[in-house]
């Protein structure tokens, strides 16, 4: 029996349906079957499904002797199924890569709930690619199981059958299948969620759903809209058939509203002549099935009301009157907005005429974020080294107070910003200024990036869009032209950055300016850094710092830090520097010995306070073996990772320390001292090697040198040899935490 039954029916979608099934056959989760539900379709959808049946065992072709409908070629897919769970995929629509393991591995951890709810995305025809926005609905916080009453907020997702995996038994036990018809989704849906005993979410785009530019059923304009009415006839007789439910008619009947509403207000979709009558019959389902008590958004109440008596001139005019009002609103405050950068622009213009200021320099990091990065540790450089230089940082309000005294703070987007960026003779930044920036002659632009690139970045990213995420290449290149210099940590960092930034700038490679601080430290001050943090004296420190995934849109840690810090033991803590900590919702207090730093604005003062560091994919680790203290990479999903974002180098064959693949191989890797041991520090010492070779403590020195002060005898320096190098050492401790360092 295989765990998976995916039911595809295909009708007219022959454009498709390979690439649909070819999705299901390249998933590294080979337990399943696949049922095509050939409906009678005209094109080739027919011969399609022979073909993949006669070249893959695990695919069934079934075809049906006539037209059926989605609801029932469904149905004939069930009765062929086998699977433990049922999987329905259009068509047209595809499965993301490791998606069946993923939705295999939540049913396992989550006790084989009755339905499993996981995400999508819209894919346009273009190839834009859009996640669900009502995705935070999928968190996965809280209970692991759990039935509908506990979280009804999952009732506002999209209610299709192919966001789901059922349970075949419970399914077959309640006897649930669909109706012929339009929007047969609908009563299935609900009643399945309604009934079901256990519910679990998983928060990770699993489906493709694609968006045809032309040829969806429910854009069409046609009268088997009115079908909609016969499946909320059925929603509510399930309810009234099962008295435990009633609770639920309120919701139903808002639903229902809604519904009838949204498609009312759809002009592509009922015929003109047809309105009249379906207002008619949305008034009369209204009053047939009215239950108050569900809550209504005041927008909607007189919408409601009036759908309720059937006052269709009425509902019509009001909504020709709240668009008007909208548009009104919106045209009110596009001129405000209009205005204010009218002025901003003629304000910019006329900066541009005017001399540029040889002394003034404006830095900026991480998209107008805090005083932070090699931007930050070039500036109080610049200050020490350049006479009479006038410094500004580009920052939101929120983070003025990270700016040094002596260095002028610029919110983003005002008069004086602008003045800046137009008569600046240096312009400093790791990301972008804004896209109107002007590159005037006399000025220098420094590009110093954010990190040496493990992950695809740049015009490499033209061939994965998910990761792109709508990159604006164009734009992109505009502002690589204006860059006079680009700073470079290592070679590989070089010949990356060339190939993706293609331009005419002068490559840097002097190191990463915001290492110096980890060979500028002393154990003093590293002891103060631990104390401000609450690292308990004699601890040793684990910072937990895993990087961004592409594919989820909440981010979470894939270590459970409480199970973690019990296996290692009362001489350790973690520093979590993650999206979320293990209890995001804050149902419990956090663990004593769980520091949460997600925060905090210095990834270095982090990382100079930490015995060792774990992580997944984050540039950080290039810059945390300048500590010479150990790494360990915990890739638990690093064929999704890949598959999403890419890399430039295999970092399980070349990483900077020991790997795990998994959480326990990871406690082991820890309970066994395998972390800090020799083979640790192998590691560690070649991957520092290749990708640290500048960094002493001098990388800021040398660029202010080249770029502020024009010298160039004797840059960059010679690579250092090892025995120069004076990384920031621990405080010396008595207890667990003493030498720690390999």
């Amino acid at each position: 029996m295989p765990r998976f039954s995916v039911i595809v029916p295909a009708f007219r979608v022959q454009a498709y349906l390979h690439a649909c099934l070819d999705s299901v056959l390249a998933q590294s989760f080979k337990d399943y079957e696949i049922v095509v539900v050939d409906d009678c379709s005209p094109d080739a959808c027919g011969p399609i499904a022979d073909e993949y049946a006669r070249r893959d065992h695990r695919v069934t072709a079934l075809h049906l002797p006539r037209n059926t409908g989605l609801g029932p070629a469904r149905n004939a897919g069930m009765g062929r199924a086998a699977g433990d769970y049922l999987i329905f995929l259009d068509g047209d629509d595809t499965l993301l890569p490791d998606a069946l393991q993923i939705i295999a591995d939540r049913i396992d951890a989550t006790g084989e709930p009755d339905v499993l709810m996981y995400d999508y995305a819209r894919t346009y025809w273009t190839g834009r690619s859009v996640r669900n926005v009502l995705a935070a609905h999928l968190d996965e916080s809280g209970p692991e199981r759990f039935r509908l009453t506990d979280r009804p907020e999952l009732l506002q997702l999209l209610m299709v059958v192919w966001n789901k995996a059922y349970r075949r038994a419970f399914i077959e036990a309640e006897g649930f299948t669909f109706p012929p018809g339009y929007y047969e989704d609908t009563p299935w849906t609900y009643p399945v969620l309604m009934s079901a005993g256990s519910i679990a979410v998983l928060d990770a785009v699993c489906v493709s759903y694609r968006q045809r530019r032309r040829g969806n059923i429910l854009s069409t304009t046609s009268e088997k809209h009115f079908d909609v009415f016969d499946q909320y006839d059925r929603v509510f007789a399930f309810i009234d058939s099962r008295p435990e439910l009633a609770l639920w008619r309120p919701v139903m009947f808002r639903r229902m509203l809604d519904h009838f509403s949204a498609l009312f207000a759809s002009r592509d979709r009922l015929p003109h002549h047809s309105r009249a009558a379906f207002f008619r019959r949305a008034a009369a389902s209204c009053r047939r099935y009215r239950t108050p008590g569900a809550p209504v958004p005041r927008r909607a109440l007189l919408r409601h009301g009036l759908l309720r008596l059937g006052a269709r001139r009425t509902y019509q005019a009001l909504s020709g009157a709240q668009r008007l009002g909208g548009r009104l609103r919106r045209g009110s405050a596009a001129v405000r907005r209009a205005v204010r950068g009218a002025a901003l622009r003629a304000h910019y213009r006329i900066q541009l005429r005017l001399p540029l200021r040889s002394r003034d320099a404006v830095f900026a990091a991480r998209g107008s974020g805090g005083y932070t990065g090699s931007p930050a540790a070039i500036e109080a450089k610049v200050r020490e080294l350049v006479p009479g230089v006038r410094t500004a940082w580009i920052c939101r309000a929120a983070d003025a107070h990270t700016v040094p005294t002596g260095t002028r703070h610029l919110a983003p987007g005002t008069f004086a910003h602008w003045t800046a960026l137009a008569r600046s003779a240096y312009l400093v930044n790791d990301s972008a200024f804004d896209r109107g920036l002007v590159k005037r002659r006399g000025q220098v632009l420094l590009q110093t990036h954010e990190g040496t690139p493990l992950r695809t970045v740049g015009t490499d990213l033209l061939d994965r869009p998910a990761a792109a995420r709508g990159t604006d290449f164009e734009q992109l290149l505009r502002s690589v032209d204006t860059w006079d210099f680009s700073l470079s940590a290592n070679p590989h960092s070089t010949l990356v950055r060339e190939r993706a930034y293609p331009s005419a700038y002068l490559t840097l490679e002097y190191g990463s300016p915001r290492n110096d601080v980890y060979h500028r430290t002393g154990p003093a001050d590293v002891a103060r850094l631990r104390e401000t943090l609450g690292i308990p004296a004699g601890s040793t420190a684990l910072l937990y710092a895993p990087t961004h995934r592409d594919y989820r849109r909440v981010q979470r840690p894939a270590l459970d830090l409480e199970r973690l810090v019990r296996v290692l033991g009362p001489q350790f803590v973690v520093l979590a520097r993650a999206p979320q900590l293990a209890d995001p919702g804050g149902h419990r207090a956090p663990h004593p010995r769980i520091i949460d730093v997600s925060g905090h604005r210095s990834v270095e003062t982090l990382a100079l306070a930490s015995d060792a560091l774990i992580t997944d994919y984050a540039s950080l680790m290039f810059d945390y073996v300048n500590l010479d203290r150990p790494v360990v990479l915990h890739l638990a999903d690093v064929e999704a990772y890949e598959a999403a974002r890419g890399t430039y180098f295999d970092i399980t064959a070349f990483p900077p320390g020991i790997v795990a693949r998994g959480q326990d191989e990871l406690f082991d890797i820890f309970a066994t001292d395998h972390w800090r041991g020799s083979r640790s520090a192998q590691l560690r010492a070649a991957f520092r090697a290749r990708f640290c070779p500048y960094d002493d403590g001098y990388a800021a020195e040398r660029v202010v040198r080249r770029v502020f002060l024009g010298e160039t005898d004797g840059l960059p320096l010679p690579v250092p040899s090892t025995a120069r190098r004076t990384p920031s050492a621990l405080p010396a401790q008595d207890g667990a935490g003493a030498g720690v360092k390999s």
